[in-house]
C-alpha cells in the first residue's frame, strides 16, 4: 500500500467519526493514539474538566532538544442546515476529491501524519505531535495546552501547523477575540420608558462605543502591515433582546469579536470599553435600578501568528516546498499559541480554506500528495 493510499484510508476512518465541537472527540482521539502508539510514539491524552474531550500530544523518537512539533485540530464544525451532497460523515471519492466534514479543516493533514510515520521514525530529530480539541469555539484545547506545555523543560524548536493553505508558507495571522456580553435591566410598560432599564438601549450604545473604537483602530493600523486589511477589526456578530414592541427590555445580550494585528490593539479595545461600560453606561442604569447589570464573558482570546524576520520553521519549510515567499491569511489558528512557547512557527497543510465549513468539504488527492511529500523529506 502506497503512503497516499494508507492516508485516503486514515482519512475515511477519521472523517466518520463525527468529532463537530457540542461532541465527544474520544472516539478519534483513542483511534490516533493506537496508530501512534503501534509506531513507537509516546502518547498523553489530556482530558478536559468534562471528561467528554482530549488533546492528545505525542513524541516520536525521544523527548530530546531540536524538535519538530506537527499539529493540527480534531474537531469540525457542524452540519446542520447544509446541503450535502451524500453523508457528510461517509467519506466519498469523486474525480480526485476526498469529500467529508474536516476532509480539509483538518483531518486531511491529520491522515498525512499518521501514514508518514514510518518516515517520521527515521527523522534526525524528535518529532512531536499534537491533536487538540474544540478549536473551532475559540481554540480552548490549544490553550489548556500551551499551561501543560509550559511546565516541560525541553519543548520543540519548529511547529508546522497544517491548516488548509494549498500547501503555500504562511508565517502571519491576526488573532481573534470573542466576547459575549449580558445586559441586565428592569422590564415594564413601553409607554413609560423612564421607569425601567431597557437593557437593548445600553447595548446599542456598547455598540456605538465599540464601531468609534473600530475607526480609531483603523488609524492605529501599524505602518507595513501585510495584513487585509491592515488594521485590527471589530465586528458584532449578533444582538438579542426584548420580548414585545411594548415591554421594556430587561436583558440583552451582545456577541462581538475583535482580530487585533498587535497585542497592544487588544489591550487597548478592552481598556476603553471596560470604561465606557463601568465609567458611563452602568452608573446610569443603577440610578434606575439597583440591580441593574453588565457582564462579560470571555468566549476566547486567541493571540496572532506574528510575522518574524528570523523564522527557522518559514525557512525550512519553504525550502522543503520549494516556495519563494511566505504570506499571512486573514483566518486564525493556533500557531501563535505555539509561537508564544518560543517556537518558531509556520502554517502549511492541504487543501482551500474556502472550502472550510462549507456542505460537500473536499480535500484533493493532489494536495495529499503534496503534504505527505513534504513530510517524507522532514525524515
Amino acid at each position: 500500500m502506497t503512503t497516499l493510499d494508507l492516508c485516503r484510508r486514515y482519512l475515511g476512518e477519521l472523517i466518520a467519526f463525527p468529532t463537530v465541537s457540542s461532541q465527544s472527540n474520544l472516539a478519534a482521539i483513542h483511534w490516533i493514539a493506537d496508530r501512534l502508539e503501534a509506531e513507537g510514539a509516546e502518547v498523553e491524552i489530556m482530558a478536559d474538566a468534562s471528561g467528554t474531550k482530549a488533546n492528545l500530544y505525542a513524541v516520536l523518537g525521544g523527548g530530546g532538544p531540536g524538535g519538530i512539533l506537527l499539529s493540527g485540530h480534531s474537531d469540525v464544525v457542524p452540519v446542520a442546515d447544509q446541503d450535502w451532497t451524500g453523508d457528510p460523515f461517509a467519506m466519498d471519492e469523486r474525480e480526485g476529491r476526498l469529500y467529508g466534514r474536516g476532509s480539509c479543516d483538518m483531518k486531511g493533514f491529520i491522515a498525512a501524519c499518521l501514514a508518514s510515520l514510518e518516515t517520521l521514525k527515521a527523522c534526525g530529530r524528535p518529532v512531536h505531535f499534537a491533536f487538540t480539541h474544540d478549536e473551532e469555539v475559540g481554540c480552548l484545547g490549544a490553550q489548556s495546552l500551551v499551561e501543560v506545555l509550559k511546565t516541560r523543560e525541553v519543548l520543540p524548536q519548529l511547529a508546522i501547523i497544517g491548516e488548509p493553505t494549498m500547501m503555500q508558507v504562511i508565517e502571519g495571522h491576526k488573532g481573534c477575540c470573542e466576547y459575549t456580553v449580558t445586559f441586565e435591566g428592569t422590564a415594564g410598560h413601553g409607554s413609560a420608558p423612564e421607569l425601567g432599564v431597557n437593557a437593548v438601549e445600553y447595548a446599542s450604545r456598547y455598540i456605538g462605543r465599540l464601531l468609534e473604537l473600530r475607526q480609531a483602530l483603523m488609524d492605529r493600523a501599524p505602518a507595513g502591515s501585510r495584513f487585509d486589511p491592515p488594521w485590527s477589526t471589530i465586528n458584532v456578530g449578533g444582538l438579542h433582546g426584548g420580548v414585545a414592541h411594548n415591554v421594556i427590555a430587561s436583558r440583552a445580550v451582545l456577541e462581538w469579536e475583535t482580530r487585533p494585528v498587535v497585542p497592544e490593539d487588544l489591550d487597548f479595545v478592552k481598556r476603553e470599553i471596560a470604561a465606557f461600560a463601568g465609567d458611563v453606561l452602568l452608573p446610569e442604569m443603577r440610578r434606575v435600578a439597583t440591580a441593574a447589570d453588565i457582564s462579560t464573558e470571555t468566549i476566547g482570546e486567541v493571540v496572532g501568528l506574528t510575522p518574524m524576520a528570523e523564522n527557522a520553521a518559514r525557512d525550512l519549510v519553504l525550502k522543503l516546498t520549494g516556495g519563494n515567499g511566505a504570506g499571512v491569511v486573514p483566518f486564525g489558528t493556533e500557531a501563535g499559541l505555539f509561537q508564544s512557547l518560543g517556537m518558531d512557527a509556520v502554517i502549511c497543510g492541504p487543501g482551500s480554506i474556502e472550502q472550510a465549513h462549507k456542505a460537500d468539504e473536499y480535500v484533493s488527492l493532489e494536495q495529499l500528495g503534496l503534504c505527505l511529500g513534504l513530510l517524507a523529506r522532514l525524515g
